[in-house]
């Protein structure tokens, strides 16, 4: 199943709106998006297990979450690259995506998608973020290796939206947002929400805000 133009552009302006609610100058501030691409990208690793020494087990519903967390800077990058315009933006990555790339270059070499397992892609997204580069190619062979599709990457991007908004309304910026809820970060509340949440709803952002503020109201009552 391949990104629509309506789920992109849906997308790109949620991130549009989220990063000017942090900073109303975002595109003059020239954040460091690949910089946030590879520390999601390590997290990403830490979650699927990597040490050769000991025994680990892969965390399918937090790498999932780091996935989802990658493409909120995939999309910052894209539209940073473009002043902040959606429209151009939308136009870059959708036709990257119609050339179906089966291939990534990188350091002189061509990596086979089909032919590198879920740890070596990610290592290729660091790598490619550390020179401040993204492919649309890898990402979706990453969704596709973690059971993932474009669809579901769009209802689970809408949950971390409402979820980022949640946590710049209660205090995010200044150090005041409790991240720990009864013991358990809110990204896992999120995974919870989500699961129990109709993302097809015409509603579903208001819902997930809701049951959020739920959740944060009774960890407060506890601290």
């Amino acid at each position: 199943m391949t990104l629509t133009e309506s789920q992109l552009i849906d997308m790109l302006q949620m991130q549009h709106d989220m990063n000017s609610k942090v900073n109303t100058d975002w595109v003059l501030a020239n954040n460091n998006w690949h910089r946030a691409i590879q520390v999601e990208g390590v997290e990403a690793i830490e979650h699927h297990g990597w040490k050769w020494w000991k025994k680990q087990d892969c965390d399918m519903a937090q790498l999932r979450m780091e996935l989802v967390d990658i493409w909120h800077f995939i999309l910052s990058a894209a539209l940073q690259h473009k002043h902040g315009n959606v429209a151009l933006a939308r136009l870059d990555m959708m036709a990257e995506q119609n050339l179906h790339q089966k291939t990534v270059q990188f350091d002189n070499q061509y990596f086979v998608l089909a032919q590198m397992n879920l740890l070596a892609k990610l290592d290729l997204l660091v790598g490619l973020a550390t020179v401040k580069r993204t492919s649309l190619a890898l990402f979706e062979s990453l969704l596709t290796d973690c059971g993932m599709d474009w669809t579901l990457l769009y209802g689970q991007y809408i949950g971390k939206n409402v979820l980022n908004v949640f946590r710049q309304d209660h205090g995010y910026k200044d150090g005041s947002y409790l991240k720990i809820w009864h013991g358990r970060e809110d990204n896992e509340y999120l995974v919870d929400v989500l699961e129990m949440t109709d993302l097809n709803a015409s509603d579903v952002r208001a819902t997930l805000y809701q049951s959020l503020k739920l959740q944060y109201a009774s960890a407060l009552e506890k601290c």
